[in-house]
Formats: structure tokens, C-alpha cells, sequence
């Protein structure tokens, strides 16, 4: 290697003609510094020793002992083809070998004979393509981890605030705290199998995950319903249903309050099942009476696990069913008519839920 100053880049040619290696080297040795290979095994050692110093490659096809097709192989194995530019110089080509060089990374080809003055621009284009493209590479994977970072705190800040309304509900008396974690379990554990039973809703783990968290704001509305009738203990009269039916809206309102300037995946599970958990498929839930697939897919899963806790665990003037019997119920309509595809991921899922829900203070 010779010596030049620091900031000069570094070329390395591979070429087992002593000529080439000479001409190529005369090119460039006044504004690059210059390394030499007479074989592709050669140059691998070399890449191997300098690859973070070396701003591009000329690599004659045919080579002994390892051939140019070899050292493209081995870049690509290592990761370098993407990282360092290779000028292919040949006067032994065919359309095969080309396109072969081209898959494996090379960005031009030089054919011999070669005139200096296009060899030179085209190895300083080419330079400042990668240069400004790895450039730029750099820019976004550190945008990224910028935005996944920012992604994981806006994350955690709107979980805290679900937790935080759901001890509203907790702390009123609306809802038990062991009834919010049943619905959030049971909700993920739903909601897996939906995401592998119907690929069309393209659903990620992420996803799941913020949709079982955002379920526990089901009934954030009854925070507005008069207390009077949450806690009546006789039948609802029209006036008194009509009111209490409202606590889907409520809880939207409630939301609104909280929404941020840029809608967030959660504020939208959240709101979506505040107010469509309590819509059924034939069409005769409320508030909207909207039907099947109308009704968001998590707000259909919400509704259910909410009707099959409610049956299951005692609630105000109601005595809990058996699992098999509160199964059935849910599955004959009993609590609204349920969709196939959230049956289906129901009877899957049923014998999980009741196993891990067992331990969140089951009466059974």
C-alpha cells in the first residue's frame, strides 16, 4: 500500500495482469491510494484485513486460483456487496457472466481496452452514489430507532392513561378489577386466533396486544350514566334502558377528551369498542344496529368475552352459570348473535380462557 494522505480513498484492484494492475493504478494513483491483487484469493485476504477503508473495487472476471465471480460470492456472504461498490473490468465476457456479476452486486462493467478518462468518472460516480446512498441508509435506521423509541414511549404513556381510566371504573364501583383483567385476557387470547384463522385482517402480535389493552375501556361510558341506574337492582324501565344503552357513547365522548393531535392505533381500538361492543351481527344490538362485518372485528371479540364473563362470574342480582351451560348460552344467542368467525375463534379459545381465567378469582 502506499502512502497518501488520510483523506485520500482507497481503491483495490484485482487483476492477474500485471498490465492492467499497472494501468489502472496509473489512473488512479493521484487522487486514491492504491491496493493490488493478483488473484481472487488475494483480494479476499485483503478485504478481509481493509474492508472499512475501501471505497471501491475493479475485479477482472477471469482470475486464478479464485475467480471475480468467487470474491463477488464471498462479499455478498459477508454483507460487504451492499456496502462497497465493484467495477467488473473484462475483455472475457459473456451475456451469462455479466447478468451473474449483476446479481451478485457488481455496479458496472468496464470492458477492455478502457479509456482512462471515462474510467475515472464513472469510478467517481460511482463512489458518490454508494457514498450517498449508505449515507442515507444510515439516516433512516437512525430515524427509525428515533421513531421506535418514540413509538415504545407514546405506548406506554397512553397504557397508563387505559390503566388510569379503568381504575376510574374500578373505584366507582362499575366494573371489578378482576373483571377488566378477564376481559383483557380473554380478549388477546381471542384475538390470537382470530389473526391465525382469518389472514384477511392482517392482524400483527403488536396489534393483538393493543387491542386486549384497549378493551378494558369497554364500559368507560358508565362513568356518565346516573348512578342510580347502574346500581338499580329491579328491571330497567324504556327511559332507564334508553339511558343506560348510552354508556357506548359516553365512553367515545369520554375518549375524544384524550385523543391526541395524531390518531394513535390504540385511541382507535379503544373507541371502536367503547362503541360497538354491544352490536350483534343480526343487527339487533345497540346503538347503531349495524350488522356483521360492519361491526369492527376487536369490538365483536370484546362484546362476547364480555357477555361470557358476565356469565360465568356473579354479577349485580345475577348468579353465575356453569361454564359448559354459559358456553352454550353464548353459542345459542342467548347474549346476541355472535358472527361465524367469532364463534369459531370462541370454541377454540374457551377452554384457554377458562384455564387461565381461573386464576384471576373466579366464583365458580
Amino acid at each position: 500500500m502506499k502512502n497518501a494522505p488520510i483523506e485520500m480513498k482507497t481503491i483495490l484492484i484485482a487483476d492477474d495482469a500485471p498490465i492492467n494492475r499497472k494501468m489502472l493504478g496509473f489512473i488512479f494513483q493521484e487522487q486514491f491510494n492504491v491496493i493490488e491483487a493478483e488473484n481472487g484469493q488475494v483480494a479476499i485476504e485483503i478485504l478481509e484485513k481493509f474492508k472499512d477503508e475501501i471505497s471501491i473495487i475493479f475485479l477482472d472476471l477471469m482470475m486464478p486460483i479464485k475467480t471475480g465471480i468467487d470474491v463477488l460470492e464471498y462479499m455478498k456472504e459477508i454483507g460487504l456487496n451492499n456496502k462497497v461498490p465493484v467495477i467488473m473490468i473484462t475483455g472475457e465476457s459473456t451475456p451469462e457472466s455479466d447478468e451473474k456479476a449483476y446479481q451478485l452486486g457488481v455496479s458496472e462493467i468496464i470492458y477492455k481496452p478502457f479509456d482512462e478518462r471515462v474510467v475515472m468518472r464513472r469510478t467517481k460516480n460511482t463512489i458518490e452514489l454508494f457514498e450517498n446512498r449508505n449515507a442515507l441508509e444510515k439516516k433512516l435506521e437512525e430515524r427509525t430507532k428515533e421513531l421506535q423509541k418514540s413509538k415504545e414511549v407514546l405506548f406506554h404513556q397512553n397504557q397508563f392513561l387505559v390503566n388510569a381510566l379503568g381504575s376510574v371504573l374500578e373505584l366507582r364501583g362499575y366494573e371489578s378489577s378482576e373483571h377488566l383483567m378477564r376481559v383483557r385476557t380473554f380478549t388477546k387470547i381471542m384475538m390470537g386466533y382470530i389473526k391465525q384463522l382469518y389472514p384477511e385482517y392482517e392482524l400483527t402480535d403488536e396489534q393483538v396486544m393493543l387491542i386486549s389493552e384497549a378493551a378494558i375501556l369497554h364500559d368507560l361510558g358508565k362513568v356518565a350514566v346516573p348512578e342510580h341506574i347502574i346500581f338499580k337492582n329491579t328491571k330497567y324501565t324504556d327511559e332507564e334502558m334508553e339511558e343506560f344503552e348510552k354508556h357506548t357513547i359516553y365512553g367515545c365522548k369520554i375518549l375524544e377528551n384524550f385523543k391526541q393531535q395524531q390518531e394513535t392505533e390504540l385511541y382507535k381500538y379503544c373507541y371502536d369498542i367503547c362503541r360497538y361492543h354491544h352490536e350483534r351481527a343480526d343487527g339487533k344490538g345497540y346503538p347503531f344496529n349495524i350488522k356483521e362485518d360492519k361491526i369492527p372485528i376487536w369490538s365483536q371479540v370484546v362484546g362476547l368475552v364480555d357477555s361470557y364473563d358476565g356469565l360465568i362470574n356473579p354479577r349485580l342480582h345475577k348468579t353465575p352459570y356453569d361454564v359448559k351451560i354459559a358456553s352454550k348460552k353464548v353459542k345459542d344467542g342467548d347474549c346476541g348473535a355472535f358472527s361465524e368467525k367469532v364463534l369459531k375463534a370462541f370454541e377454540l379459545a374457551e377452554e384457554e380462557m377458562f384455564t387461565v381465567a381461573a386464576k384471576i378469582n373466579y366464583v365458580i
